[in-house]
C-alpha cells in the first residue's frame, strides 16, 4: 500500500475546526432513486462550498469501467468533463461548517483510500462521519421514507426496528470507510434510506429529502431543503397520476402499502426480510415487479422528459 498522503493535494489551507461533522457520498455503488446524488446536489446549490483537498483520481480511477463525458463539436473535441473526488469545506444555513467528501468512488486503492481520508479525519479533528446513500426496497410511494441506519458502535442511533437481518453484500469503498473508521475509534453512521424498488431507476425526490432530513436530524446541521420539498410533491403527483391509470400498479402498491403496514406494527420486527425478498404468496417477486411496473417507469421518465 502506498503512503495515503501521496493520494490527496491540499487546495486551501485546512481549517482549525472544533468537531465538525464530516459527510460522505460517493457516486458508483448503489444510490436507489438517486438520494445521495440529489441530496448532495442541494447542498451545492444551496450552500457556499470550498475545496480543501482533491485525491488522485488518476490513480484511484479505472477510466475504462466509467469513461468521463468528452464532448465533440463539428471539427474538435471542445470539452471533457473531469472526474472528481474532494473534500470540501461548507457552511450550513446558519454559518456552521462542516465537511463534505464527495465525488467518485474509487476503484482500486481502498486501503489506502480509507487511511487517506483518516487521516484527515484526525487532522480535522472530526467528532462524527455520517454517510448515506438510497437502497431499493419493497416499500410503497405512499408510505413515509424510512431507512436503515447502522453506526459503529452503540447509542449512536436511536432505537429502531431492524429492517434487515445478518446479510452479505457487494463491497463499496464508503461502507470499508465505516468499518475502517470505526476500527480506529472514530464515530460513523449510515443511513441506507428506502426507495421504493419500482421507482429504483428514477429520480426519487422524496428520497433525497428524506437523506437530508435524517442528516439534519442527526448532525444539527441547518439543511436546505425547500428545493427538493418543491420537487417531491410535483414527483409524488405525477406518480399517483401514473397509479390510478394501472390497475397493475395499484395492485402491486396496495400489496407493499400491506407489507408495510404489518411490518411496522409487528413490534418485533418479524417479516422485515420480505421487504427485501418480495416472495409471499400474495406480493409480486423482484421479476413480476418489474415486469409489471416496466410501462409506468417509461411512461414517468417521458412525462418528466416533457
Amino acid at each position: 500500500m502506498r503512503d495515503p498522503a501521496d493520494l490527496y493535494e491540499l487546495r486551501s489551507d485546512l481549517p482549525e475546526l472544533s468537531s465538525p461533522v464530516l459527510l460522505v457520498s460517493l457516486d458508483g455503488f448503489v444510490d436507489a432513486g438517486a438520494a445521495g446524488k440529489q441530496a448532495v446536489a442541494a447542498l451545492f446549490d444551496g450552500l457556499q462550498a470550498t475545496e480543501l483537498v482533491a485525491f488522485d483520481i488518476d490513480g484511484l480511477l479505472d477510466y475504462r469501467s466509467r469513461r468521463p463525458v468528452m464532448t465533440f463539436d463539428e471539427t474538435a473535441w471542445v470539452d471533457y468533463t473531469e472526474p472528481k473526488l474532494s473534500l470540501y469545506l461548507v457552511h450550513d444555513l446558519e454559518g456552521t461548517p462542516f465537511l463534505l467528501l464527495h465525488g467518485l468512488e474509487p476503484d482500486r486503492e481502498w486501503e489506502a483510500f480509507t487511511a487517506a481520508v483518516q487521516q484527515l479525519v484526525e487532522r480535522l479533528s472530526v467528532g462524527l462521519t455520517v454517510c448515506f446513500y438510497g437502497i431499493p426496497m419493497a416499500v410503497p410511494h405512499t408510505r413515509p421514507v424510512t431507512a436503515t441506519p447502522h453506526a459503529t458502535r452503540d447509542g449512536l442511533v436511536p432505537d429502531h426496528a431492524s429492517w434487515v437481518g445478518r446479510i452479505q453484500v457487494p463491497g463499496n469503498a464508503m461502507s470499508l470507510l465505516e468499518y475502517r473508521l470505526g476500527q480506529a475509534g472514530h464515530d460513523v453512521i449510515g443511513y441506507a434510506v428506502h426507495v421504493p424498488s419500482y421507482l429504483a431507476q428514477s429520480e426519487y425526490p422524496r428520497a433525497g429529502l428524506a437523506v437530508l432530513e435524517y442528516l439534519a436530524d442527526t448532525t444539527g446541521l441547518a439543511l436546505p431543503t425547500e428545493g427538493l420539498a418543491e420537487e417531491a410533491r410535483k414527483t409524488d403527483g405525477e406518480i399517483d397520476r401514473q397509479v390510478e391509470s394501472s390497475e397493475e400498479v395499484q395492485r402491486v402498491v396496495r400489496n407493499l402499502e400491506a407489507q408495510y403496514d404489518s411490518f411496522v406494527a409487528a413490534d418485533d420486527g418479524v417479516g422485515a426480510d420480505a421487504l427485501l425478498a418480495g416472495d409471499e404468496a400474495d406480493l409480486p417477486t423482484a421479476e413480476e415487479l418489474g415486469a409489471e411496473l416496466e410501462r409506468f417507469l417509461a411512461e414517468h421518465d417521458r412525462g418528466s422528459e416533457g
